[in-house]
């Protein structure tokens, strides 16, 4: 698509900038971009590494020729912080669908807790989650998923290099986890729940940090745009 004129302002944009976004619930990750891309009039803007609806946090949004580090840029560790509900799943692994399968939880303890953990810290095979982007036979897993048809899910190599209990107030538990890209922290809510026999299912999900890009440098949307708003006024 050929580039459209833009407002003078945004020439750096078009010429290549990183922009880090603070998603905010329930938009999607294209819906970000897609903000982006009307607030700076850039054609050429992409993300790196999609954060679901249902979480919040660092999104590195490229423009222009920097759209050419969105590899280099999902490729590195993740840190992510939330909070697991212990005693039930769902079928999305998250709140995206109802929970169900309960089971008793009041027994469960910080030390079985910290326990579960440790299984899950270093290389480890992970399942994905039925309900999510990867393709099989050039269909997506939730495409399938929706449809009622059955596929096998492939274990993948991911490695988790922290996996921390950051508060407990059962049923609901908050963690820290650091981990390589492709790593599905549904799963391991999924996975966790097991190793305790409890069940459990990813309530709340925030993603802090992008190899050394940290939230806190990160922009929230309106934020983005009174800025877009002032340059475009100062000239």
């Amino acid at each position: 698509m050929k580039q459209k004129p833009i407002h003078s302002a945004m020439q750096p944009y078009l010429e290549g900038q990183m922009v880090l976004i603070n998603k905010p619930l329930r938009w999607t990750s294209f819906d970000a971009v897609k903000k982006v891309r009307i607030l700076t009039g850039v054609n050429k803007v992409g993300h790196a590494g999609t954060l679901d609806p249902l979480a919040t946090g660092l999104l590195i949004v490229c423009t222009g020729k920097f759209t050419k580090k969105i590899n280099e840029y999902m490729g590195m560790e993740k840190e992510y912080t939330g909070h697991f509900t212990l005693g039930a799943i769902t079928p999305t692994y998250d709140l995206e669908s109802e929970p169900e399968a309960f089971k008793p939880f009041i027994h469960i303890t910080q030390q079985d807790l910290e326990a579960a953990t440790k299984r899950f810290i270093g290389n480890i095979l992970q399942v994905p989650p039925a309900h999510s982007a990867i393709k099989k036979d050039g269909k997506r897993f939730y495409e399938m998923a929706r449809k009622g048809e059955s596929f096998v899910a492939e274990p993948r190599a991911v490695t988790i290099a922290a996996f921390e209990i950051t508060s407990i107030e059962l049923p609901v538990i908050g963690f820290r986890v650091i981990c390589s890209t492709g790593t599905y922290i549904r799963s391991l809510a999924f996975d966790f729940g097991n190793a305790l026999g409890t069940g459990a299912y990813l309530s709340s999900l925030c993603r802090t940090r992008i190899g050394h890009f940290n939230i806190a440098a990160a922009q929230t949307l309106e934020g983005f745009e009174t800025r877009i708003q002032a340059l475009k006024s100062a000239i």
